[in-house]
């Protein structure tokens, strides 16, 4: 018998040695095995040489990242998985802008250069699971693996994405002694597992990445398109949407409607301040179109210094009159305004710039405020309230809230989420939720206040509960300026 193989020895000096080991099995004049004759040969550099090859093959000499080869190998790979898993994914095909006139112009190891940064920096924008690759020249490819299927998804993170690239690779280079700056036109193509009919597929794609690239360049480069018109155009409609957000705060779009708080006699006890935005195309946008996107693109903080400026003024305004003298405002905080380094120092500017009165002045804050960052929440709730500002839980019991945070936090109201109270009569499990969140309020000595009500039916449930203060339909819609000065001096029925 003979056996043939490669094994890994050590060295006496400890390193490791890759051999071929052939080894033959020597027997007895009877026939029996005596001993075993081992010819080990030491096979190292023909091992180095080989991975070398590999190397050579599969990735790119200046940039070590994958090359065409490997890349087209590892998309047969994501098309496959993808269908398997049903998920989705995009190839981004990118672009140097004016590539050869830097060539040309500062020479061959300058544009070398340049092409090893922008291996380095597109590996920044991507996760481990995705590729970025060289397939030559100045063109590389981008492939995002493990998305969700949903085209809309999809195109938002392929979007966000292509974005960064945009971002990253617009950051000036320093060749030569200068500061070189260098854009990109990029294309996206979106794959989901029902892309079939795999080699077809695979150049298919690249295919309709470079197409898609190409439309970036007759846009004016320096920008992203995608080859699905579908996608192109939800992609644009945001873009869209985002430029007149930016423009609607430069052009004072952006309007207050006042929702009343009503105390169970009737009473007016404040409002709530929201955001309303009047396009001159578009009509009334719904908050909930525009606040994500504000949120997103960090336009967020400006608004919300506009809100909580104007929502301040209204308050002081009401201090002329006895008769509104009491009431308060509550303005919506989103996470991000909160975390931001300088709202203590915005909020106080504008308490003392309107003259509104702080203690009239409730911040409300959602649950997701305190799942993130707890000690910097409190520290930052504590500095608020050192000027008088109290705060209410917005949307309480939908998230995740834990009673130990409750306990430390200055909170001064809670409030219960519309989705409990609209199938209070009909589903005793919200009902429970409604009694729990109440019973809480009231050992933790918090005020509990019901948003949404519709009818005197869940008014009167929520009034046997224990709840005093409610918000909704029932009482009024939010209003005007005008409306609302209305509403305040009919008086109570």
């Amino acid at each position: 018998g003979e056996w043939t193989g490669e094994l890994v020895q050590r060295h006496r000096n400890g390193d490791t040695i890759e051999v071929e080991g052939r080894w033959t099995l020597v027997r007895g004049e009877d026939g029996s095995p005596q001993s075993i004759l081992a010819i080990n040969t030491d096979i190292s550099q023909r091992k180095a040489n080989e991975r070398e090859i590999q190397r050579l093959a599969f990735y790119d000499a200046l940039t070590g990242l994958p090359n065409r080869m490997l890349l087209m190998d590892r998309m047969h790979q994501a098309l496959a998985t993808a269908q398997r898993r049903q998920q989705g994914g995009a190839l981004l095909f990118i672009d140097l802008d004016n590539f050869k006139q830097l060539n040309d112009t500062l020479g061959h190891d300058q544009g070398d250069l340049l092409l090893q940064q922008v291996a380095q920096r597109l590996n920044t924008c991507v996760r481990a699971v995705d590729t970025v690759a060289r397939l030559g020249g100045d063109e590389f490819v981008v492939m995002l693996e493990e998305l969700s299927p949903k085209p809309h998804e999809l195109a938002m993170y392929a979007r966000s994405v292509g974005e960064k690239i945009l971002t990253m690779l617009a950051v000036p280079y320093a060749l030569a002694g200068y500061q070189y700056r260098s854009t990109p036109s990029i294309g996206i193509a979106p794959f989901t597992g029902e892309f079939t009919g795999e080699l077809a597929s695979v150049g298919e794609l690249l295919k309709q990445a470079d197409l898609a690239m190409y439309q970036a360049k007759t846009a004016g480069r320096n920008t992203l398109r995608f080859f699905d018109p579908d996608m192109q155009a939800v992609v644009t409609a945001r873009a869209a949407l985002e430029a007149d957000l930016r423009s609607a705060l430069a052009q004072d779009e952006f309007l207050l409607h006042f929702q009343p708080q009503m105390r169970h006699t009737g009473q007016c006890v404040g409002v709530e301040a929201l955001v309303r935005w009047a396009h001159p195309q578009r009509g009334m946008v719904s908050p909930a179109q525009f606040i994500p996107l504000a949120e997103e693109t960090g336009l967020i903080l400006p608004l919300g210094r506009w809100v909580l400026h104007n929502a301040c003024q209204q308050l002081a305004s009401w201090q002329k009159d006895p008769a509104l003298a009491h009431l308060t405002m509550a303005v919506n905080v989103s996470s991000r305004q909160f975390r931001h380094a300088s709202f203590v120092d915005d909020v106080a500017r504008v308490l003392a710039i309107t003259g509104a009165p702080s203690g009239q002045l409730k911040l409300e804050l959602t649950e997701s405020v305190l799942v993130e960052d707890m000690e910097t929440t409190i520290a930052t709730m504590e500095a608020l309230r050192s000027y008088g500002v109290g705060f209410s839980l917005d949307d309480f019991g939908t998230g995740y809230s834990s009673l130990s945070y409750l306990k430390r936090m200055p909170l001064d109201q809670l409030k219960i989420d519309q989705s409990f109270v609209r199938d209070l009569l009909t589903d005793p499990n919200d009902a429970a939720i409604v009694d729990t969140i109440i019973g809480l309020s009231r050992s933790l000595g918090l005020e509990v206040i019901a948003e949404g009500v519709e009818s005197t039916e869940q008014r009167e449930l929520l009034a046997r509960a224990g709840c005093q203060l409610y918000q909704g339909y029932l009482f009024s819609r939010p209003l005007s300026v005008d409306l609302l000065d209305a509403f305040l001096r009919t008086p109570a029925a």
